[in-house]
């Protein structure tokens, strides 16, 4: 996959040299000319990176994206005549333009990205085993999905947030089960919950780190990060 970016500019420099160096990066933009459009787009959830430029745009665009319910929201590059922060912009870019400060700003923009991926993605799993509860019940439960800040499971018992299981689990194509101990912060009626870790041992935390960067297949950048 590619990281996708939503430019919001009217300015042609601005486009032409956003353009060149976001394709150095391996990043596929959209052009937009308008905040409230932009906003539409936005909403559709496959934004990983806005670049706004004018004050009059992006003041109305990144209150829109704060206020959004967007469960993720994206990483924010904002180009600015003013040496100043930009209140809802991760990183800010003074005009005029040139080709060192905006590749700066960019690649830090990109290592944001690409944590907050790595943070929220999910990988499937699929995977049963046998889970201690709080009162060292055993529950049948199923791993349904797994990444670096929690994990997903469903079972055939009542799980209520709050609950602490721990468990073994073999991640495919590794050689020997990981321990966790993962606290449900959500549930459904139909067995579906969400936890979060509480402890996985140091040598078991690198089995899991390293299995889930061999899932993470992100579009490699053209220039060195």
């Amino acid at each position: 996959m590619a990281f996708e970016c939503l430019l919001v500019s009217r300015d042609p420099s601005v486009v032409c040299t956003m353009n060149k160096l976001l394709g150095n990066l391996s990043i596929s933009t959209s052009i937009c000319l308008s905040a409230s459009k932009a906003l539409d787009q936005l909403a559709e959830g496959s934004t990983d990176l806005v670049v706004v430029d004018s004050e009059d745009v992006s003041a109305e665009l990144l209150h829109g994206i704060q206020k959004s319910g967007m469960w993720q929201k994206p990483t924010v590059v904002a180009v600015s005549c003013q040496d100043c922060l930009v209140p809802g912009a991760h990183f800010v870019v003074r005009k005029p333009l040139t080709e060192a400060s905006v590749a700066k700003s960019l690649k830090a923009a990109y290592s944001r990205m690409l944590y907050d991926h790595r943070r929220h993605a999910r990988y499937a799993l699929m995977s049963s085993v046998k889970a201690m509860g709080t009162k060292k019940q055993s529950l049948d439960v199923t791993i349904t999905d797994i990444g670096d800040g929690g994990l997903g499971l469903s079972s055939r018992e009542e799980l209520a947030p709050g609950e602490v299981l721990s468990f073994h689990v073999l991640l495919p194509g590794t050689e020997r089960a990981i321990y966790i101990e993962a606290r449900v912060q959500w549930s459904r009626n139909y067995g579906a919950a969400g936890c979060e870790y509480l402890r996985i041992p140091p040598v078991d935390l690198n089995i899991l780190h390293d299995w889930l960067k061999g899932k993470t297949q992100i579009k490699k950048p053209l220039v060195e990060i």
